[in-house]
């Protein structure tokens, strides 16, 4: 398939569409305190490196992991998150990155934590599910005075970039 040809167009729209919808997804279990259907978004090998560092693997800990943290912690939080870009890497697999962050109360204006989640397209069911997210807290001061002092630092690209939120 020629990657100008109409089918292909469409078929990336179709594929954009529901990569979304998986995030979206994630959202809705998120704000729902519902550790299991968060879970099932993930592949069963998936890895999440939470902020903090902690890793967990396969949907099944996530979900469980989750839930533990709806019941605790993350009590009556909801999630914000606003896709940066959506970058592709063949039929099956796309790396999405992501400002986020946890609130309760009024949605907060600036999102202070950036993720990187990388999705497939699992051959068996042709869904989308997360294989891998990567969450980070942005530290806009220390990015600034990196850049300052060590212009080389800047990133290229505006979508990494602090200020294009």
């Amino acid at each position: 398939m020629e990657t100008g040809s109409t089918q292909c167009t469409a078929g990336r729209e179709t594929d954009t569409t529901a990569i979304r919808a998986v995030l979206d997804a994630a959202v809705e279990a998120w704000n729902r305190g519902d550790g299991t259907a968060y879970g099932r978004l993930f592949t069963p090998d998936a890895t999440d490196v939470t902020f903090m560092g902690t890793v967990y693997t396969g949907g099944g800990e996530i979900g469980r992991a989750h839930q533990a943290l709806f019941d605790s912690f993350l009590k009556g939080t909801k999630l914000a998150v606003e896709i940066v870009s959506i970058r592709r890497y063949g039929p099956a697999t796309a790396v999405v990155l992501t400002r986020g962050d946890t609130y309760k109360g009024a949605r907060p204006a600036r999102l202070g934590k950036l993720a990187s989640y990388t999705l497939v397209r699992e051959a068996a069911t042709e869904q989308w599910r997360i294989a891998a997210v990567q969450k980070t807290r942005h530290r806009p001061l220390m990015e600034a005075l990196s850049f300052r002092f060590q212009p080389a630092t800047r990133p290229a690209s505006s979508s990494a970039d602090s200020r294009a939120s």
